[in-house]
C-alpha cells in the first residue's frame, strides 16, 4: 500500500522540489496538488521536467480533497498551514509544514516575528520539530511535523556536536551564512531579479532575521541550556545552496574535534563529516539531501570554525520533508532520497 500524498502550494520552488522527489518515490501515490492561481492547469505544463512523471492538474486547496490523503505537505507562505491543520488532523491526516507555522513553541514569539496571531496555538506543543538528527524517534510518532528552515538546518547541524559535548562557550556563537536566491521563493521582487542579484553579494536582515529565534530555540532544546547567537545571512548570486561558516570559542582547545563530529554523525545517512582540512562546496550537495561538514581549529587556538553546506531546497526544505515522511510512515529513512548531487 502506497502513501497518498497531497501538496498544498505546488507552484513554488519547494513545491516543485517536493514533486520531483515524490514522483520518483516508490512508496508514494501523488493524490492532490493545489494552487488557486493555476487551478485546472496541468502540473507538467508549468514544470516540464515532470512530463511523463506527474499526470495531475492543480486543484483548489479543498479540505475535502486533502482529507482523503494520508499526509499533506504545506509548501505555502507562513500563516497558511495553521488555518487548515486542525480540520485535517481531525480527519486523521498527518501534516508536514515546510513553512514556519509550527516551528516556534511560544505563540507570543510567533506573533512577534511573523506579525500575526497564531490560529491554533494549542497545536504548538504537539508539533514535532523535524530535524531527524535530533528528533528522529518523536518524528516517527508525530501527527504534525514542523519542517526546519534552511538556514536553521545548516547552522544547527554544524553547532550541535560541539554544544552537546560541552566543548564551546554557549554565549559566543556566530553564524555567518550565505544562501542562493531560490531561498527567497518564486515571486516577483526587485531584489532577486537577475540584474539585481547577479554579480552581487550582500548581507540582509542582520538585526532581526526570522530564522534567528528558530536556531536559538533548537540549540537550546538540544542541549538543555540557553545559547546566545549572532546570525548574519547573505544573498549570493547562485540559484541553490547554503554555506554556513560557524564560529565559537572552545572551552577545551585540546579536544579531538574531528572525532567528536565523526562520532556524533557516524550513523546519520544524510550528514557527511569530511576529512580534516576539508572545505565543502555548495555544488557538492546540489540536488541532494545531504549536509556536508568540516571542522577546523586555526593554529590550534581557542576558536573553532565549522563549515556546513546544504542545498536549501533539498536538505533545507523538500528533501528533509520527505525524510520526515519516511520516518512517520515506517519506511527506510533514505527511501527516495539516495540521488547523487549534480556536477558540474
Amino acid at each position: 500500500m502506497r502513501i497518498k500524498v497531497g501538496i498544498v502550494g505546488g507552484t513554488g520552488y519547494t513545491g516543485v522540489e517536493l514533486l520531483r522527489l515524490l514522483a520518483a518515490h516508490p512508496g508514494v501515490e501523488l493524490t492532490a496538488i493545489t494552487s488557486r492561481g493555476e487551478r485546472g492547469a496541468k502540473v507538467s505544463d508549468l514544470f516540464p521536467n515532470l512530463r511523463g512523471r506527474v499526470d495531475l492538474v492543480f486543484v483548489e486547496p479543498d479540505e475535502a480533497v486533502l482529507g482523503k490523503c494520508d499526509v499533506v505537505f504545506f509548501a505555502t507562505p507562513n500563516g497558511t498551514a495553521m488555518n487548515s491543520a486542525p480540520v485535517l488532523l481531525g480527519e486523521g491526516v498527518r501534516i508536514i509544514d515546510l513553512a514556519a507555522d509550527f516551528r516556534l513553541r511560544q505563540p507570543q514569539e510567533w506573533e512577534q516575528w511573523y506579525g500575526m496571531p497564531h490560529a491554533c496555538p494549542e497545536l504548538l506543543a504537539e508539533a514535532v520539530y523535524g530535524l531527524p538528527e535530533v528528533n528522529r524517534e518523536a518524528i516517527r510518532h508525530a501527527r504534525l511535523v514542523a519542517n526546519p528552515g534552511c538556514y536553521p538546518t545548516a547552522v544547527q547541524l554544524g553547532f550541535l556536536p560541539l554544544l552537546e559535548a560541552g566543548l564551546i562557550d554557549r554565549q559566543s556563537l556566530i553564524a555567518d551564512a550565505k544562501s542562493g536566491v531560490s531561498g527567497a521563493g518564486r515571486k516577483a521582487e526587485v531584489g532577486i531579479l537577475l540584474c539585481e542579484a547577479g554579480d552581487n553579494f550582500k548581507a540582509y536582515n542582520v538585526a532581526a532575521h526570522r530564522h534567528w529565534p528558530e536556531i536559538r530555540q533548537g540549540l537550546t532544546e538540544a542541549t538543555g541550556k540557553p545559547v546566545e547567537l549572532v546570525f548574519v545571512p547573505h544573498l549570493t548570486p547562485m540559484i541553490r545552496g547554503i554555506h554556513a561558516t560557524l564560529y565559537a570559542t572552545l572551552t577545551d582547545p585540546k579536544a579531538d574535534l574531528q572525532a567528536v563530529f565523526e562520532g556524533r554523525y557516524a550513523n546519520e545517512p544524510f550528514v557527511d563529516v569530511m576529512p580534516p582540512k576539508s572545505h565543502p562546496e555548495t555544488r557538492s550537495v546540489r540536488g541532494a539531501n545531504q549536509c556536508r561538514l568540516a571542522v577546523h581549529q586555526p593554529r590550534n587556538g581557542k576558536t573553532v570554525v565549522v563549515l556546513s553546506v546544504i542545498d536549501n531546497l533539498v536538505k533545507g526544505a523538500a528533501g528533509q520533508a520527505v525524510q520526515n515522511m519516511n520516518l512517520m510512515f515506517g519506511l527506510p529513512e533514505t527511501t527516495g532520497l539516495e540521488g547523487i548531487a549534480l556536477l558540474p
